[in-house]
């Protein structure tokens, strides 16, 4: 191949990392050590862990800030991959390895693209800034969740905040996410009497109690969705009981389920019915609930606008604005007032064996995001 980017380069060095969430294995003090060669103020606020990078370059209104991850998720049977997942593999036109497109491919676009911008405008308008955590994979208590409380204490105000996730789903710059579904997980005991399979006069079988109540769980219709958004789900993810025994009839069911709500629903709403169908089939249960966040929404305005000028002019064709998909860190940005729009490399083969990005992506990636910035902090060159 030829002589790697200055983007590539970047994302090569990131790769070979191992940041296994929540490690960072170093990436964030490589970052910082480049952009405060350019005159970036650079400030770990770090809690348990977990390691959070803010950087950011200029003063006042409005502020610009990129946000993305430096942890990546286990790559699996090392044996399945066709070079070590923490070798970055140029095979043709892609780049193999971990984090290759979530997010490393895409964090080297964003800083890359920051260090141009600054460097033909060092006295720009506005304050261009950069988020990354090492807690995004993870459970994500330590990280962005708790960085933006932080900065609002200290009255920073994010205006425009782009999420570097791999927001494409079969070419670059397809799919922008201008909102996310909030995310509810719960778990379910039923309480019933163990006993002998030849005796249920002398039990309760508790999979027999939840029978009911889970049928109508998922018989639900939790609202009809609106324009932006589908209408809420209902996903079992685990049903553990009995004893393993075919002649024991079960005393205890748990049932650990998802919701993906939109705004037509809030977590208090979908917990209060789980609970009433719950009373209403008159199970002795427990219920536990963690809300991983709320759900939001950006309308068009500055940020969705110079988004998809930006993509249409550098690929052609305008983006296609959508809320689908998981969480991401957005979810902790936006309810503090900042428009929030996602823009990453493509997903197709994000957290599998062999995850890889085209090289060529994460350089338009780059390109993309310069011309967001130059748009956004108006005044400058």
């Amino acid at each position: 191949m030829n002589d790697p980017s200055q983007v590539q380069s970047l994302a090569f060095e990131l790769i070979r990392r191992e940041s296994v969430t929540p490690a960072d294995a170093g990436c964030q003090s490589l970052l910082t050590e480049r952009l405060s060669r350019l005159g970036f103020q650079c400030e770990q606020i770090d809690f348990g862990e977990v390691l959070n990078l803010w950087a950011w370059h200029g003063e006042g209104e409005p502020t610009l800030v990129f946000l993305g991850h430096t942890d990546v998720v286990p790559p699996g049977p090392p044996g399945q991959w066709r070079s070590p997942p923490f070798e970055p593999t140029v095979d043709g036109e892609l780049l193999r390895g971990r984090g290759a497109a979530d997010m490393k491919g895409a964090v080297a676009a964003m800083v890359c693209a920051m260090e141009r911008f600054v460097s033909e405008n060092p006295d720009h308008a506005g304050r261009l800034g950069l988020m990354l955590t090492s807690d995004e994979e993870g459970i994500a208590v330590d990280g962005i969740k708790r960085v933006v409380p932080e900065l609002t204490s200290r009255g920073i105000r994010i205006d425009y905040c782009l999420v570097g996730e791999p927001s494409s789903l079969e070419r670059l710059g397809d799919t922008i996410r201008v909102g996310r579904r909030g995310s509810l997980n719960g778990r379910l005991t039923v309480h019933g009497v163990q006993g002998h399979a030849a005796y249920p006069d002398k039990a309760d079988n508790a999979i027999h109690r939840a029978a009911g109540a889970v049928a109508e769980l998922v018989a639900q219709q939790w609202d009809q969705g609106n324009e932006f958004f589908p209408p809420t789900s209902f996903q079992i993810s685990d049903i553990q009981a009995g004893v393993g025994a075919t002649n024991v009839i079960p005393g205890r069911l748990e049932m650990a389920f998802n919701f993906r709500f939109c705004p037509e629903s809030s977590a208090d709403s979908l917990e209060q019915r789980v609970d009433e169908i719950c009373q209403a089939h008159e199970l002795k249960y427990e219920l536990s609930w963690h809300l991983s966040g709320e759900p939001f929404f950006t309308p068009d305005g500055p940020l969705v606008e110079a988004v998809t000028r930006s993509v249409a002019e550098a690929l052609g064709a305008e983006p296609r604005a959508d809320t689908g998909g998981g969480t991401s860190d957005g979810r902790f940005v936006a309810p503090a007032g900042a428009q929030v729009v996602e823009l990453g490399l493509v997903n197709a083969t994000i957290h599998q064996v062999n995850e890889s990005t085209l090289l060529s992506d994460m350089d338009k990636l780059a390109d993309i995001y310069l011309s967001v910035i130059r748009k956004m902090l108006k005044g400058s060159a």
